[in-house]
């Protein structure tokens, strides 16, 4: 009778370190079209900001050039810029919505 041998293999835990996926910036630009209270109204539709916080980034991004809106994971981002573009197209308005790696 043949005695098997079998290898015992001892799995240590290893701390394994993952980095939060990055954060996306929602930014809204500036052009001499789109009427600032439709910028209030996008702001408060699909960022949920109050009258005052809207009306601050709608005056920053009038004159900075540009305002961000919100930070979110990446897929919820792009879907706030797909949302508000469409939107701002259906109103025949050519408000930019771009979203950018948080830093």
């Amino acid at each position: 009778m043949a005695i098997q041998h079998q290898n015992e293999t001892e799995l240590k835990d290893a701390a394994v370190r993952t980095a939060p996926p990055p954060m996306w910036q929602v930014v809204l630009l500036n052009d001499d079209y789109t009427p600032m209270d439709f910028v209030i109204d996008v702001l408060q539709q699909f960022f949920a900001m109050p009258s005052e916080k809207a009306n601050q980034i709608m005056l920053k991004v009038h004159t900075e050039g540009r305002g961000i809106c919100g930070v979110y994971p990446q897929d919820i981002a792009a879907t706030k810029v797909a949302e508000v573009t469409q939107y701002a197209r259906a109103h025949q308005h050519p408000l930019q919505c771009i979203m950018e790696v948080s830093q």
